[in-house]
């Protein structure tokens, strides 16, 4: 019993080497095996050798053998079983595997920015990399291609009966909490993504996601989000700073060439996606100033106090009339 454990072990450490550079090594490792059997029944004589740590060379083997001993060949069939107990089946992935990751893509798609998220990364992980191991990559990506786009159309279907007036307000809190989901499910599938998106696609998982929700949130929303924004631009502060500088931005990563739709809001944002301004445009641009402060006057904001003086310098005494210098004297 020993003896088996000892290989095992053994087994279990060499096909993990193999694992983590290959995910074919599990049909590598069994051709090895078939040829290192070939290769000792074909030796002369036989002396019975038992296969203990991993699997040993044929010069290895034969170095040690006595020529003057009769000699009989045979090979352990306990790295084959250790081989088949180990498969993941379709039906384990089914039932298993994929369950214990589409419960947390799900926690991560609708997670609140700051939400602390009680699922193990490590043990997602490592569900992954076993999956890949036993080639079930393209099923996975297949499963999480269509995981988050049916989320994606939910998100699609409640911005359409948004209100108005909180249009870009809902359609920045999807755009925002996706993008932050991101930041964690890209890395929880690094390993897929490195051993079969970027060898069998020639792609990256995060540029996929991104483009999922560009093609079943942003696309159909477009037309309605942009007129918005220009309104919201005429309007200062209808809309903080920060808001539109997040959805701005972020329709700008989705799809650089939005900012053909509005170069003038996007340039806000956006450094250097502009030519360089015309000595002869500055004029317009003074203009330009002069309007929104007018606007912003209108709208309640003043200009505060003007004054280089600080605050204390100027007392008024009742019955005084003098002027009181900087330091309180008249």
């Amino acid at each position: 019993m020993d003896e088996i454990m000892d290989e095992d072990v053994s087994y279990e450490v060499m096909m993990d080497d193999h694992n983590h550079n290959n995910w074919e090594a599990n049909e590598d490792a069994y051709r090895q095996l078939q040829q290192h059997h070939h290769a000792l029944q074909n030796m002369p004589g036989g002396t019975e050798i038992k296969v203990q740590k991993g699997f040993r060379s044929v010069s290895e083997i034969a170095s040690t053998r006595d020529p003057d001993t009769p000699e009989k060949v045979t090979f352990s069939n306990s790295t084959t079983s250790k081989f088949l107990m180990n498969v993941i089946t379709a039906e384990d992935y089914k039932n298993v595997y994929w369950p214990k990751l589409e419960r947390a893509i799900d926690q991560l798609l609708t997670q609140s920015p700051g939400d602390y998220i009680p699922i193990s990364y490590e043990q997602i992980y490592s569900c992954v990399y076993k999956c890949v191991c036993q080639q079930h990559s393209e099923r996975m990506y297949n499963d999480l291609i269509r995981k988050i786009t049916n989320h994606l159309k939910r998100v699609s279907e409640e911005l359409q009966v948004s209100l108005l007036d909180r249009y870009i307000e809902t359609f920045n809190s999807a755009l925002t909490q996706y993008m932050g989901a991101l930041q964690s499910i890209a890395p929880l599938f690094i390993y897929m993504n490195k051993f079969y998106i970027e060898t069998k696609l020639n792609r990256d998982l995060k540029d996929d996601l991104i483009k999922l929700f560009t093609e079943h949130v942003a696309e159909k929303h477009i037309s309605t989000l942009m007129p918005l924004l220009l309104e919201a631009q005429l309007t200062p502060f209808k809309i903080t700073p920060s808001t539109m500088a997040s959805i701005v931005k972020g329709l700008y990563t989705l799809r650089p060439d939005w900012i053909q739709l509005a170069p003038s809001l996007f340039a806000k944002f956006i450094p250097n996606i502009l030519p360089p301004s015309l000595e002869t445009e500055l004029h317009e641009y003074a203009a330009q100033d002069q309007k929104l402060q007018r606007e912003l006057l209108q709208n309640g904001f003043t200009r505060g106090n003007q004054s280089r003086k600080r605050a204390g310098e100027e007392i008024v005494n009742n019955g005084s009339s003098g002027i009181i210098g900087p330091r309180g004297y008249r």
